[in-house]
């Protein structure tokens, strides 16, 4: 199967052949002169910087629901999957992070060493037995092999949960802040005696680590302070074992002020999540009505970059005054359904997900870290990557084909759109003299044409990468090739349709005038 979306690289090459053209006549407007109704502008000044990491991915072992992990490694060979490494390094996250609900019974060092030594235990949460064949070492090496960092998420005294902290048959699975310790020595520390014990001399160097999982959630855990409290604890006990890892706490559901007031010093992200339904009641979205009314369910879909913008906000209002960045570390819809949200299969949900990410973009002064789906498994809807089982090749569902399309053709600092057609949803950035457009036409039958500016500046060449496709489509088969992305150089008068229902990274190079 072909690369589902283009690489800056493929850019590079075929812009000289568009170069000459589109610099006949460059899109600029001179000082005063009014815009047209249907001009998309940009004003160029950069407004902050904007991280990398806004396209993460997540990593669980999901027991009998979604055997995410399990499926992704082939047991006869004792490796990753090929066609799973090769969708996730043209997916290109370039943040992975182990753990999730998982992390309130998991205990690392079950799951180093000698394969044949290795314990499993009872996934808790998602019931089954983890055999603990892949581990740290086995999941820092996927994130080398696909070019991800790797992100840890630590045992937090279980979260306070007496349910994760023993077994029915008295395992202790709670860890404190010395087991979160050792973890960060065992991957960062080139002497450290178990890891060259088992036959790993050089580190699993990982600077990013969250302390707990969801502690706020479900009020049968730690309370605020306790949290707290404990997260100092934690902090500390990481940071002797080595100064230079950066921490995730815990701060949603209003614990962000106390957690920053107690241990805000020993903090570089604070982590909220968000699950989420934008239907409400009689939604068409919950399982199979969402092929009933196309036109509704699109309606509905679209809600969801105005519910997911004010969560954002709304944890925004109560840490902005604290220096910290924000790290959404879980984020994907949560819709009835056998498999978890069979509407998040079509194309209509894809387009939906384009808008939540222009959403994360416009947080990008305060949100760092941010994902918009699960990442692998089997069966489940919200899933980024599908693997087919017991073979096949893994595709990318929807929600991962927009994230890669943005993934490798977003600028490094954020600039403002000035205006945009109605219907156009619309963010933009740019690195250097190249300004890059994210643009999410919300109409599902009508195209919508604009022509492009940038304030003081001249368009010399560019190129639109656009996934479009019929809304109703459904990626039900082993690989969405109802959806299609084409690349396509601006023509000269810098101006470009967007088709319905549509989503396109544009890239313009330009010059001041």
């Amino acid at each position: 199967m072909s690369p589902p979306c283009s690489t800056r690289r493929d850019f590079l090459k075929t812009l000289g052949l568009s170069a000459a053209a589109v610099a006949a006549t460059p899109a600029v407007l001179s000082a005063g002169e009014s815009e047209p109704e249907d001009t998309l502008a940009v004003d160029p000044q950069p407004r902050y910087e904007l991280s990398p990491y806004l396209y993460m991915q997540f990593m669980e072992p999901l027991g009998n629901t979604d055997s995410s992990v399990e499926a992704a490694w082939d047991f006869t060979a004792e490796r990753w999957r090929d066609d799973v490494v090769d969708v996730t390094a043209r997916l290109g996250p370039p943040l992975l992070r182990w753990g999730g609900l998982l992390a309130a019974y998991y205990r690392w060092k079950e799951a180093v060493g000698p394969r044949d030594r290795r314990r499993p235990m009872l996934n808790l949460c998602w019931g089954g037995v983890e055999t603990n064949q892949i581990g740290t070492a086995e999941f820092v090496e996927f994130c080398r092999r696909v070019g991800a960092n790797p992100l840890m998420c630590v045992n937090f005294e279980s979260e306070g949960r007496p349910y994760f902290a023993q077994t029915p048959d008295g395992d202790v699975r709670s860890a404190g802040p010395d087991e979160a310790a050792e973890w960060v020595a065992y991957c960062n520390d080139p002497d450290n005696a178990l890891r060259r014990e088992h036959g790993v001399e050089k580190p699993h160097p990982i600077r990013l680590w969250q302390i707990g999982n969801e502690t706020s959630y479900d009020g049968d855990g730690f309370d605020c302070e306790t949290a707290a409290r404990k997260t100092a604890e934690f902090a500390q006990a990481m940071h002797k074992a080595d100064p230079d890892i950066e921490l995730i706490g815990w701060g949603d559901s209003g614990w962000g002020p106390r957690m920053m007031e107690i241990a805000g010093e020993h903090l570089q992200y604070l982590a909220f999540h968000h699950m989420f339904d934008p239907g409400g009641e009689g939604s068409p979205l919950y399982g199979t009505e969402y092929r009933k009314d196309p036109a509704r369910t699109w309606d509905h879909l679209m809600r969801a970059a105005g519910v997911h913008d004010r969560r954002i906000r709304s944890v925004r209002e109560r840490t902005d005054k604290y220096p910290v960045p924000l790290a959404m570390t879980e984020c994907h819809f949560a819709l009835q359904g056998r498999n978890r949200c069979e509407v998040l299969s079509s194309w209509a949900a894809g387009v939906a997900y384009a808008r939540m990410l222009n959403v994360h973009q416009r947080h990008g002064d305060k949100l760092k870290i941010a994902t918009a789906a699960d990442f692998c498994g089997t069966r489940w809807q919200v899933n980024a990557v599908m693997i087919p089982v017991p073979g096949g090749e893994s595709f990318m569902m929807p929600v991962a084909l927009v994230m890669c399309l943005y993934r490798h053709h977003t600028g490094k600092e954020a600039i403002a759109v000035s205006r945009a057609p109605e219907g156009l949803d619309v963010v933009a950035s740019r690195t250097a003299d190249r300004v890059f457009l994210h643009v999410v036409n919300t109409n599902r039958q009508r195209d919508v044409r604009a022509g492009l500016t940038v304030a003081g500046r001249a368009i010399h060449a560019g190129r639109v990468f656009e996934i479009s496709g019929d809304p109703e489509y459904e990626v039900i088969d082993a690989h969405p090739a109802g959806i299609h992305q084409t690349e396509k150089p601006l023509p000269a008068d810098a101006a470009w349709t967007f088709p319905a229902a549509s989503v396109s990274a544009v890239e313009l190079e330009t010059t001041e005038t």
